[in-house]
């Protein structure tokens, strides 16, 4: 797919997801909040339970993890949904160095691992993990 038609593609799908570009916060779903509860298990340990950069393995770091709270306020108010994306799918990354792990990768993997002799669609699973986690991004920002 043609990164124009892909970004317009991913674009309308994470607004669905969102409800809306800026959608008003609301206090997570414990129980059924996929975006809440992927980020607590993959996130939260460099970012902090709360998004600002000041989790638990911060200092292991080389780099200490940015606060996620404050991505729309450093982009003129605008919730910049691509570049979050492609930061968490982490597909542009050729080689160097990358203290984030490349989420889109790893999601691969486990649906490999869970769904073995069914036949499925990586990329949906992939996309659906992502979107959610973005949409619960969103939410976090500061207003």
């Amino acid at each position: 797919m043609r990164p124009i038609i892909r970004n317009h593609v991913l674009l309308a799908a994470a607004l669905v997801v969102c409800g809306a570009a800026q959608a008003q916060p609301r206090a997570p779903d414990k129980a059924g909040d996929a975006g809440r509860n992927e980020y607590l298990s993959n996130c939260a340990n460099c970012h902090g339970a709360d998004g600002r950069g000041n989790g638990p393995y911060n200092e292991l770091l080389q780099r200490s993890a940015p606060d996620l709270t404050r991505l729309a306020a450093r982009n003129g108010g605008v919730f910049p949904l691509s570049r979050v994306y492609e930061a968490i799918d982490g597909a542009g990354v050729a080689h160097g160095s990358r203290e984030m792990p490349i989420w889109g990768q790893d999601y691969k993997i486990r649906a490999g691992e869970y769904y073995m002799d069914v036949p499925y669609d990586p990329e949906v699973y992939v996309r659906t993990r992502i979107l959610a986690l973005v949409e619960y991004l969103n939410r976090l920002q500061q207003k």
